[in-house]
């Protein structure tokens, strides 16, 4: 109970939504269940803490929702690293290979982006595999290191089950990934293993990592009190540094290194009822029709692949009882996933009492006929939807910032959501600053490149004599 006291901080005095006139007074009403309040998060930070210790902990660890792997990743980069090292970052729809040279005083990275065909992302494991190696030959023709045998990060950003820091197995899929073959299997042995059909290549592949790691590494490359590694994109998940002890799982000798990163894997958060205080009919229906269903809920309230569909459906429900557009909408609005949540972005980029953007949005969407009302109800219902991300983010950071007990430390952030959004990191550094304890610093920063460049850094340590 101590703990969890110690964990919550400085919770009182958390805001609502900011007061805005134009708002109609039913869809301000309507919205409440999208504010979080100051009661309701201190309850959620309470369970993710609960939930963070039943996956550190090797009894309750099977039955945890935040299952806390550990990455094996236990040395951060401390600027001896030198030579020539390949990355792949594979956490998308997009795939990336990378090369770079590291020197005493040179840095320097070359990369390249590939598709992933829709048809690829739901086929076979091998399939995707050998799509893989296929792109990794390319580029290492393309830039004259074909005939190099070089060591390689791997970037493989989905739940894993990381038994070393070279092999893992695939617990789930997410991100709209649902290749066969795969679940339970080694990602790295099924990367050599198509790498061994083609025959034409070497690489050694020294890491294996996810996003989050990949971040964290990134940002202590340039900031060494960097402890947390956040990703608000397509997914969203955290790392943090873990003392070795309290690891329970970790398959080694303890003493032998004081830190290791844990993968948390929170955007299962909530499978077992736990966000059921929060969970709305829109949160309900993005559940039900996605492809895995009653999986990552704190995932979907958060990220980018569900954020403007989100809106969409709260603007769906209030334009069919009403209260907005005359009660006339659109086909287009009707329409599932024609709401980007990049339109979040531009509609809450808009200067105040200016609805340019967000005309030009509705405008794309048939909703032309909007009203300045309209826009003004438009604006609240993005901004109620992406300050509840935001917050909940927050609350999971604070717990963690919370458990480390780091007097300052920086938590390095990427995704499009973080990058993108225009008040996101705002409404992040204020809500954690009401809910960490008093007397730590914080800074978020922004990782360029943590899974790409990050995998690569991985890379570069796990060769580096120590």
């Amino acid at each position: 109970m101590r703990q969890t006291e110690q964990i919550l901080g400085g919770i009182e005095g958390l805001d609502t939504a900011e007061e805005q006139v134009t708002v109609s007074v039913p869809i301000r009403e309507r919205c409440k269940d999208l504010i979080l309040t100051d009661e309701v998060i201190a309850e959620l930070m309470r369970r993710i803490a609960r939930d963070v210790e039943k996956g550190l902990g090797k009894d309750t660890h099977k039955e945890a929702v935040i299952k806390c792997f550990i990455t094996y990743v236990q040395d951060l980069p401390n600027g001896t690293e030198r030579g020539e090292f390949l990355a792949l970052d594979l956490g998308g729809t997009n795939f990336r290979v990378l090369l770079i040279h590291l020197g005493q005083n040179h840095f320097d990275m070359q990369s390249k982006i590939y598709a992933i065909p829709q048809s690829i992302m739901i086929g076979s494991g091998e399939q995707l595999f050998d799509h893989i190696a296929e792109c990794l030959a390319n580029f290492m023709k393309e830039h004259d290191v074909y005939s190099h045998k070089l060591p390689l990060g791997f970037t493989f950003s989905f739940p894993l089950q990381q038994l070393g820091l070279t092999k893992g197995l695939l617990e789930t899929w997410t991100k709209g990934f649902k290749c066969s073959g795969v679940v339970g299997n080694d990602v790295v042995q099924l990367l050599k293993d198509a790498i061994k059909r083609r025959g034409d290549i070497q690489v050694s592949v020294v890491a294996l990592l996810n996003d989050t790691t990949g971040t964290l590494i990134n940002c202590a490359f340039q900031k060494t009190d960097c402890r947390i590694g956040l990703i608000v994109g397509t997914g969203c998940n955290v790392c943090y540094v873990e003392k070795t002890e309290n690891c329970e799982l970790f398959d080694g000798d303890v003493n032998a290194k004081p830190d290791c990163i844990v993968n948390t894997e929170w955007g299962a958060f909530g499978s077992d009822g736990s966000l059921d205080i929060v969970i709305t009919e829109y949160d309900r229906e993005i559940d039900e029709n996605s492809i895995n269903a009653g999986k990552q809920l704190f995932e979907k309230m958060i990220s980018g692949m569900y954020m403007g569909e989100l809106v969409r459906l709260a603007l769906v429900r209030f334009t069919k009882d009403k209260l907005l557009f005359g009660g006339q909408g659109s086909d287009f609005l009707f329409k599932r996933g024609n709401f980007f949540t990049k339109f979040v972005s531009e509609i809450e980029s808009d200067k105040r009492g200016s609805f340019i953007n967000c005309r030009e949005v509705l405008g794309e969407l048939g909703l032309a006929h909007a009203t300045e009302q309209d826009c003004a109800n438009v604006r609240y219902i993005c901004e109620c939807v992406s300050r509840r991300a935001a917050h909940l983010v927050s609350a999971g950071i604070a717990v963690l910032i919370n458990k480390m007990k780091e007097p300052s430390l920086t938590v390095g952030v990427d995704g499009s959501v973080y990058r993108f959004h225009p008040h996101f990191h705002d409404l992040m550094v204020e809500k954690i600053k009401q809910l960490i304890l008093p007397g730590i610093k914080f800074d978020l920063m922004l990782s360029e490149d943590g899974s790409g460049r990050g995998a690569a850094l991985v890379a570069a340590v796990a060769c580096r004599e120590n």
